[in-house]
């Protein structure tokens, strides 16, 4: 999912396991019939500088899309800060969206609830079929086994971009290939009120996405092979002590950044406070806050030791945004519509050229504007060293109770305590007993 975007959600109060009976679906606002209602209503997420910057892009597009069908699209962009639980409550309300975006990491959870249209074959028919897509988006788009849940709209992963001129100035030579490396250059880095690296500790859902990462790279992941939570692992919890450490230890993110929660670290990158940033195909966002193309590099997101590559080196999950339907929308072929226009390569091309993004179509990414240098180290990590966040039905809890966790550990690091391998195991058996039991 995208992450120059907040949080996903602070607190997930409804079950995404319970049976769903009414869920979602906008209705006709002009008089149409409910076999061809003419209007459908879009929860799009925040992919763009802004809210307002998103309606600037999208609002051509929907438009273009009336001109062709008819249907009028009426847009909101929802912060990530609110698009889950927004979600949630359209689940058991019955008062939502036609379509909307999600993180790819929910589609298994939101899934669960039965309230999306399943993506079978016939649908997939319906906007040009499965082939369009690339295998790594469609592994993130719902359960193994199971019809997908939603459609891949746009492809990420994280990179580690790094300002040029303040590695210059430290006299480091180049971007570090391991966290052994960016910790030593770091601390060259980390003085006279500059920092090394940006972190947003008070970001559930980067803190899930780094502990992930560093989890992989551990030979650990959070859940067993069937499903169930296993946090309290050697190698979960060496992967989040060692996140936590890069404030507390080592001592190359700020105190501060304990607090950020929604794009302040890519804002100090872009403002010279801070040398380096993991991030989700930043430019049209460091474009946005002044920094030119050429003042930042990308380079791979570092690993224990050698170099990423698929079987040796998970550094990044598989990034990105889906696009679904409400199951009870009252214009199925209008929304299948807008989803076959939106997928379409035509907009592929337009849209994530747009956002800095990568087409999950893979006709849309022959064109060269996707083979870039920095485009192109995305490219290569989501072909190569890239993995999906568990597809399990219990996701999204995860996001929220193990990124509290870890959010809580930042804050004590950021306070000065000392946080321990017995501490930070102590917080993740916390999180695994707020999951669901089985």
């Amino acid at each position: 999912m995208r992450r120059t975007r907040a949080a996903a959600a602070s607190a997930v109060t409804v079950s995404l396991l319970a049976a769903v009976t009414a869920c979602g679906g906008g209705s006709s606002t002009d008089g149409g019939s409910n076999d061809s209602p003419k209007t459908l209503t879009y929860w799009a997420s925040n992919q763009g500088a802004s809210i307002e910057a998103d309606k600037k892009v999208l609002t051509p597009e929907l438009k273009k899309f009336e001109k062709r069908t008819g249907i009028k699209v009426e847009l909101e962009v929802v912060p990530w800060s609110d698009l889950l639980n927004r979600i949630l409550a359209a689940t058991t309300s019955g008062q939502g969206p036609d379509v909307l975006n999600i993180g790819n990491t929910w589609s298994a959870s939101l899934q669960a609830t039965g309230a999306l249209l399943p993506w079978d074959a016939e649908n997939f028919d319906r906007i040009g079929g499965k082939d369009r897509f690339v295998g790594s988006a469609l592994a993130s788009a719902g359960a193994t086994g199971s019809d997908p849940a939603a459609v891949p709209l746009y492809s990420m992963a994280y990179a580690l971009y790094y300002n040029k001129k303040m590695f210059e100035d430290a006299g480091v030579d180049g971007p570090p290939a391991t966290w052994d490396e960016l910790v030593a250059d770091g601390k060259k880095i980390s003085k006279g009120g500059k920092w090394a690296l940006g972190a947003e500790g008070s970001n559930l859902s980067e803190n899930i996405h780094h502990v992930f990462v560093l989890a992989k790279q551990h030979g650990a992941d959070f859940f067993d092979a069937d499903g169930r939570p296993d946090f309290t692992s050697d190698g979960a919890v060496a992967a989040v002590k060692q996140y936590v450490d890069l404030m507390g230890k080592d001592k190359v993110v700020a105190p501060g950044n304990a607090e950020y929660a929604q794009n302040q670290s890519l804002q100090d990158f872009a403002k010279d406070r801070t040398a380096m940033v993991l991030w989700q195909t930043a430019a049209a966002t460091l474009q946005a806050h002044g920094m030119n193309d050429d003042e930042w590099g990308v380079a791979p997101v570092p690993v224990q030791s050698g170099t990423p590559g698929a079987g040796t080196a998970v550094n990044s999950m598989v990034a990105g945004i889906n696009m679904a339907v409400f199951k009870n929308t009252d214009n199925v072929d209008g929304a299948l519509e807008f989803v076959e226009f939106m997928t379409s390569d035509a907009e592929q091309k337009l849209l994530n050229k747009t956002y800095g993004s990568i087409p999950p179509v893979k006709a849309a990414q022959e064109d060269p504007a996707f083979s870039t240098p920095a485009l192109k180290v995305i490219r290569d990590t989501l072909a190569g060293s890239a993995a999906p966040l568990p597809q399990v039905p219990n996701e999204s809890q995860f996001e929220t109770a193990v990124g509290t966790a870890v959010k809580e550990l930042f804050a004590e690091a950021a306070a000065g305590r000392a946080v321990t391998t017995a501490s930070v195991k102590e917080k993740l058996d916390e999180a695994q007993q707020q999951m669901p039991k089985k």
